[in-house]
């Protein structure tokens, strides 16, 4: 009975003195399939093991097992505009991808929207910019939520794609390191980072700083690349895309570089919308040797 005495205020002071539990993150679906193309809402992985990364999951009817598509959304360094972003969605090119037998999963990443979160990708101030280090950041970020969903029964463990916008696209170019087995083909949009650089179209921060960044992605890549560019895109003219897929293949990569005719007001959002999408329709077919579309209503 003394034992047991002297052992409660040892219990008490342990729990006042231990830190506070934290709830488990949960991974998977987080809500019911809706329209369109099975759309769900789903957390999966993220560099920081105290947050999910909200994402949405868009897929063919069907069990599969389908190959599995990831799109990697732009981003901004102004905090306040992360902030406020609304989930990413890239509706229309999801449902070119969803047509073709692709599960399409498209994550928020950390720093942005209701994921919230540290800034991981963050490049720094402009004469300092470490671009090579924040698409590292935004690979690893891209590989988290891929390598999960691979984890699902009704995803295929290969020949997976990823498709980049901006600075999405910066960290696909980084992630063209990973195993061809998992992922066969990156196609990306006008990627970089510094782009509109104070606000000023066609002016972007630190450009050399970029093509060496770009140079060095290229020296340990091993997944085709296609780079594509409209016309009217003013924060990585055609002219600068060029030299960054230049760069990328003098360090060792493959880029097939295609620039696409002008699309709305500004070339650069081009993918974000159906005109987009669509003039990048073929491009995108020739580049990732998609198969032909295929129904993905029910009659």
């Amino acid at each position: 009975m003394q034992f047991f005495k002297s052992l409660t205020p040892l219990l008490v002071l342990a729990l006042l003195t231990a830190p506070p539990l934290r709830a488990q993150v949960a991974f998977g679906a987080s809500g019911a399939e809706g329209e369109p193309f099975r759309r769900q809402e789903w957390r999966v992985p993220s560099p920081d093991t105290d947050i999910a990364a909200r994402a949405l999951l868009f897929r063919p009817l069907g069990r599969g097992p389908f190959r599995l598509a990831v799109i990697a959304h732009a981003s901004t360094q102004n905090v306040l505009r992360r902030a406020q972003m609304p989930q990413p969605e890239y509706r229309a090119l999801a449902a070119f991808l969803v047509a073709r037998g692709f599960a399409v999963l498209v994550p928020e990443r950390l720093g942005h929207g209701a994921t919230g979160g540290r800034y991981v990708e963050d490049q720094g101030g402009c004469d300092e910019a470490d671009y090579a280090r924040a698409g590292r950041a935004t690979a690893e970020e891209i590989s988290l939520a891929l390598d999960y969903l691979q984890k699902q029964d009704f995803i295929r463990k290969d020949a997976a794609i990823v498709l980049g916008h901006s600075a999405g696209g910066w960290g696909a170019l980084a992630l063209a390191n990973a195993d061809p087995k998992a992922i066969s083909a990156i196609a990306v949009f006008a990627p970089g980072r510094g782009g509109h650089a104070n606000d000023e179209p066609n002016k972007v921060c630190a450009p050399h700083t970029l093509l060496a960044a770009a140079a060095e992605f290229g020296k340990s890549a091993r997944i085709p690349v296609t780079s594509l560019v409209a016309a009217n895109d003013s924060y990585f003219a055609p002219g600068f895309s060029r030299a960054l897929a230049d760069a990328f293949r003098g360090g060792g990569g493959k880029d097939d570089f295609r620039m696409l005719p002008a699309v709305g007001s500004e070339g650069h959002w081009m993918i974000e919308t159906e005109p987009g999408v669509e003039a990048a329709s073929s491009e995108l077919t020739r580049a990732l040797k998609l198969p032909k579309p295929v129904a993905t209503k029910r009659p």
